[in-house]
């Protein structure tokens, strides 16, 4: 039986969501990770709304993890490691205001921590992080086709071409931090 105490969560934007739920719903100690909307200001955006980058909303994920088997510090580490940190407003050929790199904290403490994480990363990316760094807001849970999106397209054109090269690169440089199937 899971320990409710060491759930928490934290939100994060890494460009399009589907990327993003595919590569955490591979980490052990994650218990789920939904896909949505955050930052913005309208209630219950649509996608369609979001699309348009007039909402301010981010697409993300919102992800719960149980810290006595994921740190944050790993979590973040799989955040920078999955994306590009550095560009604005863009992720590959994805552009816009709801493809930012944004990190959504639950706590000073997730802020504290995101905090130095970011700042201790920036040597290693040639370009300033331009991640921003936010408290949660609202979360707006996407249309259901949206969920498990990767799991249940994996065959589709963008699946193929974008999430499975980033799944593949990702499941080596983070082989310890898997889930055992």
């Amino acid at each position: 039986m899971k320990n409710k105490e060491s759930l928490t969560s934290i939100t994060l934007g890494a460009g399009c969501f589907w990327c993003v739920e595919a590569v955490y719903e591979q980490l052990e100690g994650v218990e789920d990770v939904v896909s949505g909307y955050m930052g913005g200001h309208i209630k219950n955006p649509s996608y369609r709304e979001v699309c348009t980058g007039r909402t301010g909303h981010a697409e993300v994920v919102q992800i719960t993890f149980d810290t006595s088997m994921i740190s944050l510090r790993h979590i973040l580490e799989v955040f920078l490691a999955t994306h590009d940190p550095t560009t604005l407003n863009r992720q590959g050929a994805d552009v816009g205001t709801q493809y930012r790199s944004v990190i959504f904290y639950t706590s000073e403490n997730q802020k504290s921590i995101a905090q130095a994480f970011l700042q201790k990363a920036q040597h290693a990316f040639d370009n300033d992080i331009v991640t921003e760094l936010s408290p949660v807001t609202a979360f707006y849970e996407a249309e259901d086709y949206h969920q498990a999106y990767y799991e249940l397209n994996g065959q589709a054109p963008y699946c193929r071409a974008v999430i499975a090269p980033k799944l593949q690169k990702f499941k080596k440089q983070f082989t310890p931090l898997l889930k055992s199937n």
